[in-house]
């Protein structure tokens, strides 16, 4: 496909409209930010973002509500990438990119869309604070969490986690408890109950396939857990939840 023709058109009318986007330091400089978890600077910088949002865009659609999407969506995508880059572990920072872009297209006007990106900004920067808090945990056990959430599906043992690390099973749950202050199989139990809560607020699988892709053994196992852990079965829980972010999205 041949675009010259329309990228000289649009050069020509961005000179005639003096359109200047925004310098690339400036934009990685609030990366940055994010990245290094600095909150208060993030705050900051959206207060500035939410005066001057349309100052320096590119226009990705006629339609202003898409337009704002779609820059979301490259915004949610980059900030991944550099938090991943940062320390956060790939699936953790995928995975709630992925949240904050199914967010992003459920909301209703163009203002709903600024201000779910100062929440992703936040979160992010919130979560790499906490990141940069741990950057004492060994590479080991980091790599161990990792390993956990991307095989949450299977029958996970400490004896799995310590074969893919090449450690004695005994070394690495001392190691793991130690430094993660619970033991290895309590910790892949929270990760799957966490990772249910999301499931269950943002998609309408089934509670049986949800039991069984997170490596439960029947679905009234995953209904004990998730009791145990949140005082709510799953049905209640995604009744409670998915009614409160549906009414949030819902407001002007």
């Amino acid at each position: 496909m041949n675009t010259n023709k329309e990228l000289n058109y649009r050069l020509f009318v961005q000179l005639e409209e003096d359109f200047q986007r925004t310098e690339i330091s400036s934009e990685f400089s609030r990366y940055d930010d994010i990245k290094n978890g600095d909150v208060e600077k993030v705050r900051e910088n959206f207060d500035d973002i939410r005066l001057h949002y349309y100052e320096g865009k590119g226009q990705l659609s006629d339609n202003l509500l898409r337009n704002n999407q779609y820059h979301f969506a490259i915004g949610a995508g980059i900030i991944a990438r550099i938090c991943i880059d940062g320390g956060m572990s790939h699936n953790i920072a995928y995975t709630l990119s992925d949240i904050y872009i199914r967010k992003c297209d459920s909301c209703k006007d163009p203002d709903q869309v600024i201000e779910l990106t100062g929440d992703l900004m936040l979160d992010f920067a919130e979560r790499m604070r906490d990141v940069k808090k741990t950057s004492s945990i060994s590479l080991h056990v980091r790599r161990t969490v990792d390993y956990i959430y991307r095989n949450l599906g299977t029958a996970l043992t400490l004896e799995m986690a310590a074969e893919h690390e090449n450690l004695n099973p005994s070394y690495l749950s001392r190691l793991f408890s130690k430094e993660m202050k619970m033991p290895i199989k309590a910790y892949i139990l929270k990760a799957r109950i966490a990772t249910a809560q999301n499931i269950l607020i943002f998609s309408d699988f089934p509670l049986s396939e949800i039991a069984v892709s997170l490596g439960f053994s029947s679905q009234s196992a995953f209904s004990a857990a998730f009791r145990r852990h949140t005082g709510m079965t799953p049905f209640q829980y995604r009744s409670r939840f998915t009614d409160v972010y549906s009414l949030h999205q819902e407001q002007p």
